[in-house]
């Protein structure tokens, strides 16, 4: 609005007159500013409305992050039966499922991570969809022996996770 009120100014001095001197061509320079003003605010509007709102999502994590969070599980263990097994067995499985997601999405390929992913496979497809903890309670010695296997495999290729 301040650079409106100079604008006015401005013309009203270059056309030889004050304030009351040629009215009507300062209404029509206020009556036009304004509608520049609103232009631009309107186009800012429209151009902020047309920016995507949808976070995209990142792929896969890097095998060494996702890694690192299986190595976290490392020190955590429950007793099967003792209905402190959920949290555990949950996030060994998530860690697992996003290691084989990210494996197979690193550029030295699913080839280069054979054993581990054979692994995993072999435990997903006794685990199939069910996530229940008594499900998982069930295999509790073959997702604690994957998760304990990839570990070892990993520490014999310092160059995937460094």
């Amino acid at each position: 609005m301040l650079v409106a009120a100079a604008l006015v100014s401005c013309t009203q001095a270059s056309s030889g007159g004050g304030p009351g001197t040629d009215v009507p061509t300062a209404s029509a320079d206020r009556a036009r500013i304004a509608e520049d003003a609103e232009n631009a605010d309107l186009a800012e509007r429209e151009a902020t409305a047309e920016e995507p709102t949808a976070v995209p999502t990142p792929g896969p994590a890097l095998v060494r992050d996702a890694f690192a969070t299986l190595q976290a599980t490392l020190g955590d263990t429950c007793t099967p039966g003792a209905g402190d097994c959920a949290y555990f067995l949950g996030r060994v499985t998530r860690e697992l499922t996003e290691l084989d997601e990210s494996m197979r999405a690193d550029d030295k390929g699913p080839g280069h991570f054979k054993k581990p992913l054979a692994d995993m496979k072999v435990l997903f497809d006794k685990l199939g969809d069910d996530r229940s903890e008594a499900h998982l309670e069930k295999y509790f010695s073959e997702i604690v022996g994957t998760r304990d296997g990839i570990s070892t495999w990993m520490q014999d290729h310092p160059d995937d996770y460094r």
